[in-house]
């Protein structure tokens, strides 16, 4: 009892975790095996192989000496215990396969595989001649099996070496099958001719799918196979393939088939024409003819890795050299990568009691890696031959150097996809079963952890490391494989996929460009050279193109682009962004080639192009926040206030193209814009005046003698503003207990050209255009007042259209309580109790058509006048403020500057009808997107829809028409306006 207790605690401190049980093992052993175990040490799992050594010593007492005279026996012997059992049974009912384990490298598989169910291997069509044949071929190939595993496990195998060993060693099974099949099938006389060498009626050839046909299957897997017959010459073709699906069965029957010595594995024939529901064996025609007129896309991606593996190799060959035409043009078929991505998240959810344990199927798993390289194989490979290959590292290889995925992501995902195939072996090694599921118990994963190298703590390093490479495929696999340029690269015809210059174009012209000549020349700057730069760009061009030509100006888009490009092109993360965030790539195609306005912004700020890819960063920032970086921006440049404003400017700038790409892009409607647009300005006249009253204060050295506000009026207080807009403003001040109205008045009035001059210096970014001719007396009246002064020529000199005006005054900028006491005193004049009286309705009437008459520029066709016309801006908004006028002063919800909350508060105080509200909302938005579409397309401000028919084309597409839907724009245009005229005519003139 103490010997054993001695022992146990000897081998509990080398590493056995039952020292107990492995102690009771030595001493039971009928030979000694004290010598063997500081070699065992170092194996997987110590126990284990313990207990396979006993058991080996106990069925053949001489291996054990073998083994001690033998280090590189020892050691793979050891290894493979250390690591399955389900070998070390093997090794234990067939002690003599030691001798095999002691080669080198074994011969041919093929070869001992034939030889092993009493076929010759030097005939064409081999014969099996043995009764126990199938024993006999399982046997042997288990005993191959230990010896690759033995390489495996001692790294003397690199795991591609073994991945094709695993795959010729199943082919040679396959076709010692085959042998066994022939010797089935001609035993009851149904095939003439079928003993050894003989020819027969058929030819059979069985093509290897999946990963036995890439030359990277797994220790334990189905062989997916295909088979295909033809009749030799003089044969009936259906008597051949009668005789051909009687063998191809009799194949499956003798993998298959439970033995003394178990199964080899299933073979699994479901990726044939039709699946299961088809006929197991075609001809090579028939196969043909499928799959040009009823293949689906799924079938294609399985084809990828065809490859004769036995029986007829030639017949095999002509096989996979003639659907390797019709796989590498799947992916001009419609709907082609839609459809593989449907498959792939078919196959996820199938996953659910094993989740994220799942290492084949799970998220992070290697069916996410291999779907993405086959995808991006299949669709760039048509027009790369580079790309053709079967294997999923060799091929992930190929898409790096081509420039397809980047080198970091390409290592990213090697890296993965070989650890996850190492547990994968490990685990199917164990048991010789098929598994891809990571166990929980903490023995297991210790044995997998310490088969890896991991001595220290193998169960939390094995964890940690398999969750990193899982995380890391994933994110690499849903940036590739649900990348949408793949799609369009799909949909390109194959001539269209690379330029060349006889071809282009003819191509350009057909896609919309105006100046073929003129794009060759951005294309050929873009592309010409071998930088990696160059063979990105080569890859994105024909894709943006095809987007290029669905915007209203593929011309100025592709012009832009190559702009941007230059800019950025040196940089490590444009091209980079653009490859592998495809949503950049495509709705920086969709702005460029839509708005000259938002290109035009990005050529002076090109870094902006990171706020393309996520709709999220194209929400406008809450105005504190930007109010926050503009003041710390006005602060950073202390008393130089032409820097601090143009870094002010420049960041509006930012602002205004992330609207403008939400509006191009449909993310934001036309009041989001306008409240974007009238907040952003709010921002920059804040910081701005900031700025200003620094420098005026540092120029009178003193502190101003005066309280100052910007008061909002026009589309600003509306929170209305448009891309065009200039900021209508009025500029009040209260001078400072104690301080002269006059120098008070001098300083405000200092302030107040400081701003304005601030904000329209030349700079490349937009000037904001103070305007401040709403104030008293126009431009005759005075820049600047006090509070008190506009009291005074409120209460006695206004007219009926200033209090129209002050519908729109809000506090904007400046001294918030002066900008409070303002609004509260203009409240009386603006919201009249009791309402306006007959004869003030009466003036505004006069004054509106007026106006109307008046007003209109010279040449404009009123219809078409955004602001003026019939049904336009102008007619909604008189309405809303007559609403506002007549009824604010008794229904406190009618208070607001804005158009439309106006009249959708006169609705809800029973004032307007909610059909006309409904017309008119319509109408006013409708004019609003015109307008501001004008800008976006043209660069420049309009107020009237282009009378060109090329310009009015643009403007409609740019609004969602599609490329022949300018006159459907036309009449839309007119139809609402002439809508809301009516509406305009009835409760404006006549209520």
């Amino acid at each position: 009892m103490p010997r054993i207790e001695s022992t146990a605690a000897r081998l509990a401190k080398l590493g056995f975790a039952d020292g107990a049980t492995a102690a009771r093992l030595v001493q039971q052993a009928p030979a000694d095996l004290t010598e063997l175990l500081d070699a065992l040490v170092g194996v997987a799992d110590p126990d284990l192989a313990l207990a396979s050594l006993a058991r080996l010593a106990e069925s053949d007492p001489g291996a054990l000496d073998r083994l001690r005279a033998d280090a590189r026996l020892r050691e793979r012997v050891l290894a493979v215990l250390g690591v399955s059992a389900a070998l070390g049974d093997h090794l234990v009912r067939h002690p003599a396969h030691l001798d095999l384990l002691a080669t080198p490298r074994p011969d041919d598989p093929r070869t001992a595989l034939l030889d092993a169910v009493g076929a010759r291997a030097d005939l064409q069509r081999p014969v099996a001649g043995r009764d126990d044949a199938l024993v006999a071929l399982r046997v042997a190939y288990r005993g191959r099996l230990a010896h690759l595993a033995a390489r495996d496990l001692t790294r003397e195998a690199s795991q591609a070496e073994v991945t094709a060993e695993l795959s010729d060693l199943a082919g040679a099974a396959l076709e010692a099958a085959l042998a066994v099949a022939r010797a089935e099938v001609g035993e009851g006389g149904e095939v003439a001719e079928i003993g050894e060498g003989g020819e027969g009626d058929v030819r059979l050839a069985v093509i290897g799918m999946g990963k036995c046909g890439a030359r990277e299957l797994n220790y334990i897997s189905d062989v997916d196979v295909i088979f295909v017959a033809e009749p030799r010459e003089g044969a009936d073709e259906t008597k051949a393939l009668r005789t051909a699906t009687r063998l191809a069965q009799a194949m499956m029957r003798a993998c298959s088939t439970a033995t003394p010595e178990g199964a080899l594995w299933e073979v699994d024939a479901g990726l044939r024409p039709e699946g299961r529901s088809g006929p197991l064996v075609r001809t090579l025609a028939s196969h043909l003819a499928y799959y040009r007129r009823w293949a689906k896309t799924w079938e294609f991606q399985a084809l990828l890795k065809a490859r004769p593996v036995a029986g007829d190799l030639e017949l095999g060959a002509a096989y996979v050299e003639a659907v390797n035409e019709l796989v590498w043009s799947a992916a001009t078929r419609e709907n082609f990568v839609e459809d593989v991505q449907a498959m792939r998240r078919r196959v996820e959810a199938h996953v659910k009691t094993e989740g994220e344990r799942q290492i084949k199927l799970g998220p992070g798993g290697l069916r996410d890696i291999e779907f993405a390289v086959q995808l991006l194989q299949l669709v760039h490979g048509r027009l790369d031959p580079l790309l053709r290959r079967r294997a999923t590292l060799p091929a992930l290889a190929a898409l790096s150097r081509g420039g397809y995925v980047g080198r970091d992501d390409s290592r990213g995902l090697a890296e993965a996809y070989t650890f996850l195939r190492q547990v994968e072996h490990l685990l199917q090694l164990h048991r010789l079963r098929r598994t891809h599921v990571l166990p929980e118990d903490p023995a297991d994963l210790r044995r997998l952890g310490r088969a890896l190298g991991m001595q220290a703590d193998p169960v939390g390093e094995f964890t940690q490391r398999w969750r990193r490479h899982a995380r890391e495929a994933r994110r690499l696999h849903e940036k590739l494989f649900y990348r949408p340029l793949l799609q369009a690269v799909a949909r390109l015809p194959e001539s269209e996929a690379r330029l060349s210059p006889s071809a282009a174009a003819a191509r350009l012209s057909a896609l919309g460009f105006v100046d073929p000549e003129g794009a060759l020349r951005h294309i050929a700057a873009l592309t010409a050279g071998v930088s990696r730069r160059a063979a990105i760009q080569r890859t994105l061009l024909p894709v943006m193109l095809g987007w290029f030509a669905d915007t209203p100006d593929p011309d100025a888009g592709l012009l832009g682009f190559r702009q941007v490009s230059d800019k950025l092109g040196t940089t490590p993360w444009y091209l980079r962004l653009l490859r592998d965030e495809t949503a950049v790539a495509a709705r920086m195609a969709r702005v460029l080639g839509t708005s000259r306005y938002a290109a035009g912004l990005l050529m002076h700020a090109p870094d902006a192009v990171a706020l393309l890819g996520s709709d999220d960063d194209l929400a406008p920032r809450p105005p504190e926040s930007l109010l926050g970086e503009a003041s710390a921006a006005v602060s950073r440049y202390g008393d130089d206030a032409e820097t601090a404003v143009a870094a002010v400017r420049a960041l509006r700038r930012r602002e205004l193209f992330r609207t403008a790409v939400a509006d191009v892009s449909g993310l934001a409607d036309i009041e989001q814009v306008g409240a974007a647009l009238s907040a952003l300005n709010d921002v920059t006249i804040r910081a701005a005046l900031g700025a200003a009253l620094g420098k005026v204060e540092a120029e009178r050295r003193s502190p101003l003698p005066t309280r100052f506000a910007v008061i909002a009026m026009g589309r600003l207080g509306g929170m209305e503003s448009s891309y065009a807009s200039d900021a209508d403003v009025m500029f009040v001040h209260l001078p400072l207990p104690g301080a002269g109205e006059r120098e008070a008045t001098d300083a405000a009035h200092a302030v107040a050209n400081e701003l304005r001059r601030l904000l329209s210096l030349p700079a490349p970014d937009p000037p904001l255009h103070i305007d401040p001719d709403l104030r008293p007396e126009g431009r005759q009246g005075p820049l600047v007042r006090t509070l008190a002064s506009y009291g005074a020529y409120y209460a006695r000199w206004s007219a009926p259209w200033e209090a129209q005006a002050l519908l729109r005054a809000r506090f904007s900028a400046g001294d918030a309580e002066v900008g409070a006491a303002f609004t509260a005193m203009v409240d009386e004049l603006r919201y009249p109790a009791g309402g306006l009286t007959g004869e003030a309705v009466r003036h505004i009437r006069r004054l509106k058509a007026r106006m109307e008459a008046e007003r209109l520029p010279r040449g404009a066709d009123p219809a078409l006048h955004t602001k003026l016309g019939p049904g336009g801006l102008s007619d909604v908004e008189w309405v809303a403020q007559l609403l506002q006028l007549r009824h604010a002063g008794d229904t406190p919800s009618l208070r607001t500057t804005r158009t439309l909350e106006a009249l959708r508060a006169a609705v809800a105080a029973g004032l307007l009808d909610a059909a006309d509200e409904a017309v008119l909302g319509e109408a006013w938005r409708c004019a609003s997107r015109v307008r501001d579409a004008i800008m976006l397309v043209k660069g420049r401000p309009g107020d009237s829809v282009p009378a060109d028919a090329r310009e009015r084309r643009l403007l409609a597409q740019a609004l969602g028409y599609p490329p022949d839907g300018s006159e459907d724009f036309l009449d839309d245009y007119r139809r609402v306006t002439r809508r809301a005229r009516q509406v305009v005519e009835r409760v404006f003139y006549e209520g």
